[in-house]
Formats: C-alpha cells, sequence, structure tokens
C-alpha cells in the first residue's frame, strides 16, 4: 500500500516503505552526480552549510512525497530554511535530504538521505540511505523488524534483519559526532565503562546502534528533528532507545517530536539525547549524563 493505514495492535501509524526507499535512492543518485565536482557551497542564516546537493535531493523527495502520500503534510529542512513551513498537526514527514553536509564537503562519505513519518510524536516509519557506501536501513512501522540491505540488492529484494546488542561486558563502544563534538559530550564519555570510542558523520551513528555495530551515541550539541528521526524510526524498531535528557541529566523519557507550533519553524530543535542500543543501559548513561 501506498497510504497511510493504522496499526489496530499498536495504534500507530503503518506506512508502506518502498515509496520511501525508492525516493531515497533517487535523491541519493542526484547527490552523487554533484559529489565529485563543483557542489556550490554556501552558508545558510543559522550559519550551517548547503550545497547543490542538498537542494537537488530536496526536490526529489518533495516531488515523490506529494505524489504517493499527497495528504500527510512534509516538514523539510531546506523548505523550511527558506521561509515554507506547512501546517502539520499528528502526523507529518520529517526530511533531511542530504545529514552531513560537512561530510559531504570534505567528501569523506559519511553523508544520508533521511526520511522519517512522524504519528503523535513518536518515529515510526523511517529510511536512511548513505549513497557513497550504498548502506540502506529502514523500518515501517509494520512490526518491530527492519532491515539492512545494500542498495545494489534491493531488486532482489534481499533484506537482513538487523536488532541491537546486548551491552558487552568487556566495555561499550560508543560513538562521537565527527563536525560536531562539544566538551560536555566528551566529559560523559569519559564516566562510561568504554571500550572504543569512534567518530562517525550523520544519522548512520544510530543506525549503528541500530546494527549491533555500537552500543551507545551521546548528542549534547544542537541538533534539528530531522536531524536524527529518520535514524530513531530505525533504532526505536531495532530494539533501543534515544533518551532525551533533561537539565542535569537527572531524568531521560523517549525523544519526542512535535510539528512547529509557528510558521517561522521554530520549535523543532531537538534536546540533548542518548541513544542507546541495550535498554539496560539506560541507568548507566543516565548516571553518567548527570555531570
Amino acid at each position: 500500500m501506498t497510504k497511510l493505514g493504522q496499526m489496530a495492535a499498536a495504534g500507530e501509524a503503518a506506512i508502506d516503505c518502498k515509496p520511501l526507499i525508492s525516493l531515497a535512492l533517487e535523491a541519493g543518485r542526484a547527490i552523487l552526480e554533484i559529489y565529485t565536482g563543483a557542489h556550490g557551497a554556501a552558508e545558510k542564516k543559522d550559519g550551517s552549510p548547503v550545497t547543490l546537493a542538498d537542494q537537488a535531493a530536496e526536490t526529489v523527495i518533495l516531488k515523490g512525497l506529494a505524489t504517493f502520500f499527497p495528504d500527510i503534510p512534509v516538514i523539510a529542512e531546506e523548505a523550511v530554511s527558506a521561509g515554507y513551513v506547512p501546517a502539520a498537526a499528528s502526523c507529518y514527514f520529517l526530511v533531511d535530504p542530504l545529514d552531513g553536509t560537512r561530510e559531504f564537503i570534505s567528501r569523506n562519505g559519511e553523508f544520508t538521505v533521511n526520511i522519517a513519518l512522524i504519528d503523535r510524536g513518536i518515529p515510526v516509519a523511517g529510511v536512511v540511505y548513505a549513497p557513497a557506501s550504498g548502506e540502506i536501513y529502514w523500518t515501517s512501522g509494520v512490526d518491530a523488524r527492519m532491515s539492512w540491505v545494500r542498495s545494489d540488492a534491493l531488486e532482489a529484494g534481499e533484506g537482513v534483519p538487523v536488532h541491537v546488542r546486548p551491552a558487552p561486558e568487556s566495555g561499550l563502544t560508543v560513538l562521537a559526532s565527527r563536525s560536531h563534538a562539544c566538551a560536555h559530550t566528551k566529559q560523559l564519555i569519559e564516566q562510561l565503562p568504554v571500550a572504543d570510542v569512534t567518530s562517525a558523520g550523520s544519522s548512520l551513528k544510530l543506525c549503528l546502534v541500530a546494527a549491533g555495530r555500537a552500543d551507545v551515541y551521546p548528542r549534547l550539541s544542537p541538533t534539528m528533528q530531522w536531524d536524527i528521526a529518520a535514524g530513531h524510526a530505525v533504532l526505536r524498531a531495532a530494539g533501543g532507545r534515544v533518551l532525551s535528557l533533561t537539565p542535569g541529566g537527572a531524568e531521560a523519557t523517549e525523544l519526542a517530536y512535535h510539528a512547529p507550533a509557528s510558521r517561522d519553524g521554530s520549535g523543532l530543535e531537538n534536546s540533548a539525547f542518548i541513544a542507546i542500543g541495550d535498554p539496560e543501559l539506560a541507568p548507566v548513561v543516565l548516571k553518567a549524563s548527570n555531570i
């Protein structure tokens, strides 16, 4: 199906991810056409970079979503930057056409296309595609299963379910942002039983936790909802959590999403958060965050 359905058991929206996967792949092709050439980088009002690839990918995605899901509003990064914020209630798409623009500009391959469906504050479906590596992760909201495939295997229908791993007794593998590290995050990591710290870009970090290739990803520096919603959906379906930290780190709940209350796009920022694979890690990371 290409129309929004409802899960009777869980009460959450469900969606056919095939159109989302197709759009992510098409957007990825548009990005790669620009990747090795002149990317036309500029600076937005908030100081973040934007390139021709961001704009080309978003054009592909918005056109496709309007065709497949005409009744669902779309909140997309570049459109919001240009001043267009659609009226959205409890159900809407969040789109980051090129997450990790700095990684794109530096040509290290660690950038993604992100498309997520939000239903009543929960990221219930999402696709994260890394065009440079060909990895694509998704969850449909139909059940708790999500899959990893390489893009060149999609037509053959090959998909491998991925799940978070139990926290290893030998120490945690922690992921840190390659381009947005901050002193507070470094302090938090120092409080954890760490075996390895690896830097990576974009929403791939959430997907690596979902695939059992890492255990924790703390992010205390600013992010926007479209930066992480698709990766959050993937991690949630794989059995992990994204914990929203309150000031001081004394409490945490699952990070929730809210449509902007005003037409200027304000309110789309995320709180500080810690993504974890094994839910049993919650007390450990919360204690570490109270620094």
